[in-house]
């Protein structure tokens, strides 16, 4: 059985994809969606491996040669692929679950520590120098330790930055479609409703998938104790970004990190402008450890297929 491997790849990933798949590999640039069309039709591939920065909607997918019959995508989200389109063809999708939580939570965690210490703006006095020494009272950042930290989706990435959060002495409280058992939850106090909890956190960090509409409304920020610090690793588009550049300006919102946008790559440039928000182009999974797990577990699928089997992370119609 023959893949397209559509993005470029760790070596080892690589390696291994040559020898069990006789991969077409693309290791200097992405493939755009007309590049990818005639990869596989020219090799007449059976299977298709993607990042998440390619979008398959349901042009490309229905310029798919007949050979095509499985798409794994390595990362969590799927919404970069029109699964309706997908399964009108009969092609089976795949992602790559679980093995991008560490590096994740991780990033989340540096994103609230930058924010909350002033990160971005010490960089730049460092950069230029540093020839003046500042008072007792200048480039104060917030202390995490003592406060709460709210966290909008307790799913595997948001228990785990809440453990992590505890090792810097932080209360966590949390919304969820469900309750935890207490047992998952570790100490994590529930709130019913993403209204109910805002105003008791310093901190927000979001953890759910894209909603079709943005969780962290003009009217939710409000609802934050002024000053509080948003932190955003899970989808650009669970922030109304509108919203968001006047809290920050007005000061509702007193720092922020985020690592994921709406417009991506081409974010809205005004995030920058504040040196109170530090940025990172989505970068949750960018551990070298992560990049093997995600490409090994997406050729742990085509392999399975390809040996006539169901693959473990085949996404539900």
């Amino acid at each position: 059985m023959r893949i397209v491997i559509a993005s470029p790849v760790p070596q080892d990933v690589a390696d291994r994809a040559r020898i069990e798949f006789d991969a077409v590999l693309s290791q200097e640039q992405e493939l755009d969606s007309e590049a990818l069309v005639a990869a596989l039709r020219s090799s007449a591939a059976r299977g298709v491996l993607v990042s998440s920065r390619q979008k398959l909607d349901a042009a490309t997918i229905a310029a798919f040669p007949e050979t095509v019959k499985i798409i794994a995508t390595c990362s969590v989200g799927f919404d970069h692929i029109d699964r309706k389109a997908a399964r009108a063809r009969g092609i089976i999708v795949t992602n790559t679950p679980d093995v991008l939580t560490d590096a994740t939570a991780d990033l989340a965690m540096m994103l609230l520590l930058c924010a909350a210490r002033r990160a971005k703006e010490y960089a730049a006095v460092m950069d230029a120098g540093w020839r003046r020494r500042f008072a007792l009272n200048e480039m104060l950042g917030v202390q995490p330790s003592g406060k709460n930290l709210g966290i909008i989706g307790m799913g595997r990435i948001g228990r785990a930055v809440a453990s992590r959060a505890r090792g810097f002495g932080m209360h966590i409280l949390y919304h969820n479609r469900h309750r935890l058992p207490d047992d998952e939850a570790i100490g994590a106090r529930y709130l019913d409703t993403i209204e109910e909890m805002l105003p008791q956190c310093a901190f927000v960090s979001l953890h759910v998938p894209s909603a079709g509409s943005p969780v962290m409304t003009r009217e939710r920020l409000h609802l934050l104790p002024r000053g509080a610090i948003l932190i955003n690793t899970a989808r650009g588009d669970l922030i109304d970004e509108e919203a968001l550049l006047a809290a920050l300006a007005s000061g509702q919102i007193g720092a922020a990190g985020l690592d994921v946008f709406r417009g991506e790559p081409a974010f809205d440039l005004r995030f920058g402008d504040f040196p109170n928000v530090f940025l990172t182009p989505h970068m949750g999974s960018a551990t070298v450890e992560t990049r093997n797990a995600m490409g090994w577990r997406a050729l742990d699928n085509l392999a399975r297929f390809k040996e006539g089997g169901h693959p473990p992370d085949a996404l539900d119609y």
